[in-house]
């Protein structure tokens, strides 16, 4: 499994996969707001969206868990 994680601290924008869903390395996963900047966050490795660990409107931190891929 692979994780993507949170590069700084922001709130999530919105969330643009949903779990199941295929993706491929460089693929736009979801959008944080950090400093009133919009931070594209994409997907390093291509694979499966097995679990997405937060929410549009919620907070994150820097290295939090964003999305879990799967093969």
């Amino acid at each position: 499994m692979k994780e993507v994680k949170a590069s700084m601290a922001g709130t999530v924008l919105n969330i643009l996969v949903a779990e199941g869903d295929a993706v491929s390395a460089g693929q736009a996963i979801l959008t944080l707001e950090s400093m009133k900047m919009e931070i594209p966050v994409e997907a390093e490795t291509g694979g499966k969206v097995e679990k997405i660990h937060v929410e549009v409107g919620g907070f994150v931190n820097e290295e939090d868990t964003l999305i879990t891929f799967g093969e």
